[in-house]
């Protein structure tokens, strides 16, 4: 099984003059700030750059898609596209320029980010990570049916989407932006999630199988 790239240590991954802004965004990821850490180990910050207040809710949800990669492993026969790592959105784009700045530049075991919006269920199963919009609502039972166990990682902030099958859901808890996970889920699709991701989850369904990643 294709291991998770190791995070980078966040002393390395955020420079010094972005330090005194490290603490506030951390809070509005997650709290307590230590967390945030796991999560956000290698944060591209030229997304924040222009950014004179704290992130929009859409910037932040860009910023966990890229980093959930880091967290989770994909089969080794996983059959998405070897020469990239593709980030999908599927429906209405919420994240404008977001999503395709925040990833400029980085890799995930050697493989570059790609920003893909794709439109048919064919065309998701070469994505490593599928973003739903809300916008796919009435639809969005017939897209998870068809991506019944392949390995792409299924993220919404769409209502009820773990209980309508998805893997990761975001939520909104004051003004910070949370995820919940369906481990179970995931690992029907062959996904492994590391623990680190489990312990800054707001909310994890079903029990992470002993071959969960540590």
């Amino acid at each position: 099984m294709r291991q998770a790239t190791p995070p980078v240590p966040i002393d390395r991954a955020i420079s010094a003059r972005w330090r005194p802004r490290w603490p506030r965004l951390a809070r509005f990821l997650l709290l307590p700030s230590h967390l945030a850490y796991l999560l956000c180990l290698a944060l591209p910050l030229g997304l924040f750059a222009a950014q004179s207040g704290r992130p929009t809710q859409y910037d932040v949800e860009a910023v966990y898609l890229y980093q959930f990669g880091r967290f989770v492993a994909w089969p080794a026969q996983n059959a998405a596209p070897q020469d990239n790592f593709p980030i999908c959105i599927m429906g209405r784009d919420p994240f404008g320029a977001s999503l395709d700045s925040t990833i400029a530049g980085e890799n995930i075991n050697q493989l570059p980010l790609k920003a893909s919006r794709i439109a048919s269920v064919d065309d998701a199963k070469r994505c490593r990570i599928l973003y739903i919009s809300p916008s796919e609502d009435a639809r969005l039972g017939a897209i998870l049916q068809g991506l019944q166990q392949a390995p792409v990682l299924t993220v919404s902030d769409a209502p009820d989407f773990l209980s309508r099958g998805g893997m990761i859901q975001f939520v909104l808890q004051g003004n910070r932006v949370r995820f919940e996970i369906n481990v179970s889920t995931a690992q029907k699709s062959g996904l492994t999630v590391s623990s680190d991701l489990l312990k800054v989850a707001s909310s994890v369904r079903g029990v992470p199988a002993s071959g969960a990643s540590q």
